[in-house]
């Protein structure tokens, strides 16, 4: 067993050789079922749908789980100043290779532009980072200027909402188990506004879900 960002790292060089991805690179859940892990996606170019979520997007942005920086790569093609923060040096070294400004660090370390950041994106199930939706939220509210905004996907409504082990699997290693969580967009209100936020609006496309949630302003929490 290896750790899971060398897993994910190795995974990500790999689809950027190979320009294809092992049909098993996946997220395995302790029950035994598992979540697909497109790291082809992640290491191509913005895809249509890419462009449409981020094409209001003000900045400055803090991407979150930025991986290798396919969305700060469409927002350096439109000018927008953004910022990717990611754990994994394999995914930050794909990211500043592509063009994007990233850095290797935990939302949770201190960051720079803290309480003046626009925008925040949490896409590709990075609502599970840490294993603490709630906690996560509450922490990236405190990096968003009082009009910020957050981009979150979210899983389906029949989906369960909960923290949960996980391990990294591709056709060559699997790793160490550790923790996550998934949030069906039905409990994203709930989860909102334990992190300081309020939901702006929830939309599926492509088969993804989405939120924008937005700080509750201090006048009236």
């Amino acid at each position: 067993m290896s750790h899971p960002l060398r897993v994910y790292g190795d995974g990500l060089v790999r689809a950027r050789e190979r320009h294809r991805v092992p049909a098993d690179a996946r997220l395995r859940l302790q029950d035994g079922t598992f979540v697909a892990v497109p790291l082809e996606r992640y290491v191509g170019l913005p895809d249509a749908l890419d462009v449409e979520l981020l094409r209001e997007l003000g900045g400055p942005v803090l991407d979150v789980g930025c991986g290798p920086g396919r969305h700060l790569h469409e927002l350096a093609t439109r000018g927008v100043f953004a910022l990717g923060v990611d754990l994994s040096p394999v995914a930050v070294e794909l990211a500043t290779g592509r063009g994007g400004r990233a850095i290797v660090a935990s939302v949770f370390d201190e960051l720079p532009g803290a309480g003046t950041w626009r925008s925040a994106l949490l896409l590709d199930g990075n609502i599970g980072i840490g294993g603490v939706p709630s906690r996560l939220l509450a922490r990236i509210e405190t990096l968003l200027a009082q009009d910020g905004r957050l981009l979150v996907e979210l899983d389906p409504p029949d989906a369960p909402t909960g923290s949960l082990l996980v391990r990294m699997e591709t056709a060559e290693a699997f790793s160490t188990w550790f923790r996550w969580a998934r949030v069906s967009v039905r409990d994203v209100d709930r989860l909102a506004r334990s992190g300081g936020f309020q939901t702006e609006r929830r939309w599926c496309r492509g088969g993804r879900w989405f939120a924008s949630l937005v700080k509750i302003r201090a006048d009236t929490a």
